[in-house]
């Protein structure tokens, strides 16, 4: 996929940094997240449950509000989950989408992946799943996610995602009806509401390598604020979300799910390490890719080769020109905030 010349010149540009085994990173200032995944590692766990630990923690510390329950309220008030998890040994994924009434969606995605020969299951149907493997069901609702949902409704339901709808959206709440023409306030409507909600979707992705340098990675998410409901973004998508193979690395994204997802950047950038490029420069080129057709897209991505050597990259935006992630190792031990700056 790459040339010679392209490694070369990555290469160069981003020599490799001092690395070592076993390794923890995942997006964001999550801590606590980090410490669990490494706490697991260190009492001789596996990568899988170092990934499904450590997002299990945030998903009860409701991380940003923009993990696990009670946040993002959908536009018909409801919080619902996504989660993905991947083997990269055995190259298998297992995730969720839509979840409902189910706090532990990267619980529910493992289910999904050692418990059937699927992929990844949506909406209702995956609910039920997880109540028959034994997960509790119980409301996502809390009050804040009730009174973030009032007080949309109360702004006429501003912002939100829809366009080419009548009645116009950028001043009214739905049912909506197709619109043939968008209007010039219809387009400029959907460019504030892209920066309106760029702190709403503030995944959490993990990749962890043991000191094998056996690879796993997952994201879980409760999705954008205001959502139209049913949407699915990039965490559950196995190469959009995060990617994980223990031959070549893993990586992990976050932000504008909606946009980063049609190129694939966790896939792009583990396929980059893989043809040589150092961690620091897959991230970039894959955030690069998007930034080509999208430039205001608000997104970041990790990752790690199998060494260990890890780096970062992110897209700047107005109000978002510097990005942190947390890394855990045995240089480091506890863990510690990283911060990149963006393209």
């Amino acid at each position: 996929m790459l040339t010679s010349l392209l490694i070369y010149t990555l290469m160069s540009l981003f020599p490799l940094g001092h690395a070592s085994l076993p390794l923890v990173i995942n997006t964001w200032p999550f801590k606590n997240a980090t410490f669990t995944a490494w706490s697991v590692l260190q009492a001789g766990g596996s990568v899988l449950d170092a990934v499904e630990r450590g997002c299990a923690r945030c998903e009860a510390e409701q991380c940003d509000g923009s993990v696990g329950y009670g946040g993002s309220p959908d536009e018909s008030g409801e919080t619902t989950l996504d989660a993905m998890i991947m083997n990269g040994n055995t190259m298998e994924v297992g995730a969720v989408a839509d979840l409902r009434r189910i706090k532990n969606a990267i619980g529910v995605a493992r289910a999904v992946l050692e418990r059937t020969d699927h992929t990844l299951l949506v909406g209702e149907s995956a609910s039920v799943f997880a109540e028959n493997m034994g997960f509790v069901a119980e409301d996502l609702t809390t009050n804040k996610s009730v009174n973030i949902f009032s007080q949309w409704l109360k702004g006429n339901c501003q912002p939100n995602y829809r366009k080419n709808v009548s009645p116009d959206p950028s001043t009214s709440c739905g049912p909506y009806r197709p619109r043939s023409t968008p209007t010039p306030r219809q387009q400029q409507q959907s460019e504030r509401t892209r920066h309106a909600n760029q702190r709403s979707h503030d995944t959490i992705g993990m990749v962890v390598l043991d000191g094998s340098g056996h690879i796993a990675a997952g994201t879980s998410t409760n999705g954008l604020t205001h959502k139209v409901p049913g949407r699915v973004g990039d965490s559950p998508i196995a190469g959009a979300g995060a990617y994980a193979d223990s031959s070549a690395g893993g990586a992990a994204a976050t932000g504008d799910g909606d946009v980063m997802m049609r190129f694939l950047p966790s896939y792009l950038a583990v396929e980059l390490m893989r043809a040589g490029a150092d961690p620091s420069a897959a991230c970039e080129a894959a955030i690069s890719r998007i930034k080509r057709h999208h430039s205001q897209f608000f997104g970041a991505i990790i990752c790690a080769n199998t060494t260990g050597h890890y780096g970062a990259a992110c897209n700047k935006v107005s109000g978002f020109t510097q990005f942190h992630f947390m890394v855990s190792n045995p240089e480091t031990d506890a863990p510690v905030l990283k911060s990149v700056d963006c393209l």
